[in-house]
Order: structure tokens, then sequence, then C-alpha cells
């Protein structure tokens, strides 16, 4: 435990978390919506910190990462909060229950990437920006031994704390759920501008991935996906932007995404953008250059990464990431 950044003190014991922009103002003895920040006798802390629900060493991939040290392994841990309520959460189990959790500091995370000779670490599974205190104190020592962080994250931040918090990040994926308030509101609990802002501010700093989880009825219209690729293409064309298949899970029953919409959102996309990936589905993960079309990565055995120094061999086109 920690006493939180961000937050003001109010009246009557009262605090107002300056985190999110939820603004959570939480009584003595309560929590806020994230569960990761408590009063105590007016005194906001982080009773997360430290916290992770597990750790695992994952494929760079997986994060998804297709553009950041391609076919890398990749530390990742993550904590027992989230400031979202997504009805089709798939890690709802730890995003939105109290679970088991194991405690690691700062030091022990780095010598965890030293005895298994990783030079990544993720901050993903439930939402880590509600692990801000944590991230901080963690991202600054491991980038003072060479070690990389990334961060999966809904992108639901106060640009303060966000900006602060950039300078220590070398790459997120940040998932958009829809380009739709309503969706955000009703399904989600929160809000999409505030997202639409990290990701804006996120990609003049580090290496950034969008993930788009297409759901039936929800957010899988041509209109929506066409909104969401013109946002996209409007920060940078560059990005990446991970079209995933939603499955029924937690209060969302809601039939599988056909695997004609998400070619229809690939096809859409690939007019303004210039690498779209699927996910969730058995499908082609492969990278070729936008410029000549030569095959650059195969994700696939047996595997390829033919970039050098980051342009393609064939053409000469700079290929947007870190490799």
């Amino acid at each position: 435990m920690k006493e939180a950044l961000f937050y003001s003190k109010l009246d009557d014991h009262k605090v107002r978390c300056d985190l999110c922009p939820h603004n959570c103002v939480i009584s003595t003895g309560k929590t806020g919506i994230c569960r990761a920040r408590k009063n105590i006798d007016g005194v906001l802390f982080a009773i997360n910190y430290g916290k992770t629900i597990t750790i695992s060493i994952d494929p760079m991939e997986k994060k998804p990462l297709y553009h950041f040290h391609p076919g890398e392994s990749i530390l990742s841990i993550g904590p027992n909060s989230c400031n979202f309520s997504c009805k089709f959460c798939q890690n709802y189990q730890s995003s939105q229950f109290e679970v088991p959790t194991t405690t690691i500091t700062p030091g022990k995370l780095l010598d965890l990437c030293k005895l298994h000779l990783c030079n990544f670490v993720a901050f993903t599974y439930t939402e880590p920006t509600t692990w801000f205190e944590f991230i901080i104190d963690s991202s600054k020592l491991l980038k003072e031994n060479g070690i990389k962080t990334v961060m999966v994250t809904n992108g639901f931040i106060k640009q303060e704390p966000l900006k602060e918090l950039l300078p220590y990040i070398n790459a997120m994926n940040i998932d958009l759920k829809a380009f739709d308030e309503k969706f955000y509101k009703s399904i989600c609990k929160g809000s999409l501008q505030p997202v639409l802002e990290t990701i804006k501010t996120a990609s003049k700093s580090c290496h950034v991935e969008i993930t788009n989880l297409i759901i039936t009825d929800e957010n899988d219209s041509e209109e929506q996906i066409r909104d969401l690729v013109d946002f996209v293409a409007s920060v940078n064309p560059e990005i990446p932007l991970h079209f995933s298949r939603y499955y029924p899970v937690y209060k969302m029953e809601n039939p599988p995404t056909s695997v004609s919409t998400l070619e229809m959102a690939k096809k859409i996309a690939e007019k303004k953008l210039n690498y779209v990936y699927l996910g969730n589905i058995v499908t082609e993960r492969d990278t070729n250059c936008p410029n000549c079309d030569h095959l650059l990565i195969r994700r696939d055995y047996p595997l390829k990464n033919d970039i050098l120094d980051g342009k393609c061999p064939s053409c000469g086109h700079t290929i947007y990431g870190e490799f």
C-alpha cells in the first residue's frame, strides 16, 4: 500500500481521485470504482500497490503488438482492478472481482526479468492505469536497466497523469472499444472522448497499436467501423489496427462475430490504414510492405523477419514500429 498520486482532499475527510475521468469522490473507508484506491482517514492510498494476479511469460504478439519487437518474449503482470465494467469482459474474473494476488516489488520485477533473460515487461490482463503508482516506480527502475515496458490499456486516464507516465513507457496497445459514446456509457460504464485523447497523446510519445473487439449487433455496423478507421487515420495511418472477434462471455450473450463482418472491417480499414490485422480467428497474421507488398514478417512457421534497420529490404520504405 502506498499513498496515491493525483487526488484532492475535500471537506469531511472525503477525497476526489484525479487519476481517471470518473473523478470518484470517496468517503473515508471506501474505494473508488476501480477498487484499487481507498480513502483512509482522508488520505487516498493505492491499496493494490505491487499486488499482481499473475506473473507470466508471453509472446509479444499476444498483447497484441505486431510492430514492436516481433517474436520476443515479454514478462506480463497485472493488477486485480479495473475502472470499466464491460459486459463483454474476457478477464472479468480478475477485473471485476477480488482474487488472490502475489506481492511483487519493482526490484523483484527487475530480478525476474534478469532471471528469465527477458528485456520486456507488460502491464496487462486487467487495467494497468489503476496500478499507476506501481507502474511509475517499476518503469523508472526498468528503464534505468535497459528493460522496455508495455501497457495494454483501455486508455481511460486523465491527461496529466498520462503525461507523467509516458516518458517511461515504450509501447501501448490501446483498446478502442467502439466509436460510439452510447456504447461506452451503457456497455462499459465509461466514456469515449478520454480514450481518444489518450490515443492522440500517446501516439506522439511511444509506439501505439489499437485493438477493436467487434461485437455482433453492438459496434459492428459499417458506419461505426468507418468512423473508427477515420479517427485512427486522422491520428496516424501508420498505427496498426487489430480487429478482434467477439465470443459470448460474462454478461454478453450476443452471437459470435461472423467472419464476414471481420473481413468487411479489414477491407474498410485497409483503404486508409497501412497495417490491419484480425484477431481471435485463424487467419493470416503476416506483415507486408504497404509500398511494394514484399513479405516482411511471417508469424507462423517457418518464421521470417526481413525488416532491415526499420525498412523494407525490397523498396526501402520505412516500416512503422520498433524491430
